[in-house]
């Protein structure tokens, strides 16, 4: 198995490593430090099994592993984690692949014959059981055979787009694979729905204005006013959105 390792301190990395270059049949790949270091590099070294430290300063664990579920072969998880009594509960309920820091070689070899591929679902849970915060900080676009992360801080809206959903953001737009409902669901606090295709961000909403066809549309800051012209809210949604808008 080809096996790329994460974690944000080097010596947890060297200890890995050295369990697996004296296990036969596993080669470690990569070593990255943080979790864009590791998007990046299993997109580029294809690792069967990835290594990843739960805790990290930015992106966690949890949300590394989201993104990594992204790619077209998404490899099996195990985590690595300090003793969490609600952590290892969820990991043994959903038999989850993890090891405890400090890391036993035997244990770390049993995980690797049981390494799987992690639901978003199961990701969530543990993430929860974990005290980490579920909802990602980024969403994730293939762009020219790489992985792009997009903070979702700087998007402005999601607008679904055929089976895929496209995301309008400070610097261009992608198309990702997240579903427009599982975006909205997962974003609520931050975003909220103007019609049964769009999402938006809400601090970005400058102002809401008629059309001469007597509609509602959105106004977004910062935002070219030519492109958020089919921008529309529907009568559905037009109290909803004026309600986020004045702060509930």
């Amino acid at each position: 198995m080809n096996i790329l390792i994460v974690d944000d301190e080097k010596p947890a990395r060297d200890r890995l490593r050295q369990i697996i270059d004296d296990t036969a049949g596993h080669t470690v790949v990569g070593e990255a430090e943080n979790g864009q270091q590791a998007v990046s590099m299993a997109t580029d070294k294809n690792p069967d099994i990835v290594l990843l430290d739960i805790r990290m300063p930015g992106l966690s664990g949890i949300e590394t592993a989201h993104h990594l579920n992204t790619l077209e072969n998404p490899p099996a998880i195990i985590f690595t984690t300090a003793y969490d009594e609600h952590a290892i509960e969820a990991f043994e309920a959903r038999a989850v692949g993890y090891v405890l820091k400090p890391v036993r070689r035997s244990l770390l070899a049993s995980a690797l014959d049981h390494a799987v591929r992690l639901a978003a679902a199961t990701l969530n849970e543990i993430a929860v059981r974990s005290d980490i915060e579920p909802r990602r900080k980024h969403v994730c676009a293939r762009s020219h055979g790489q992985l792009k992360l997009i903070p979702v801080e700087d998007v402005y809206f999601f607008q679904a787009d055929q089976k895929y959903t496209n995301v309008q953001h400070r610097r261009g737009r992608n198309l990702i694979d997240d579903s427009l409902a599982s975006l909205e669901q997962e974003f609520a606090a931050d975003f909220v729905r103007i019609h049964r295709g769009a999402v938006v961000a809400v601090d970005k909403i400058d102002q809401l204005v008629k059309t001469s066809d007597g509609k509602t549309r959105v106004v977004l800051r910062n935002y070219s006013q030519d492109e958020d012209k089919g921008l529309i809210i529907s009568r559905r949604h037009l109290s909803e959105v004026r309600s986020r808008i004045k702060g509930g």
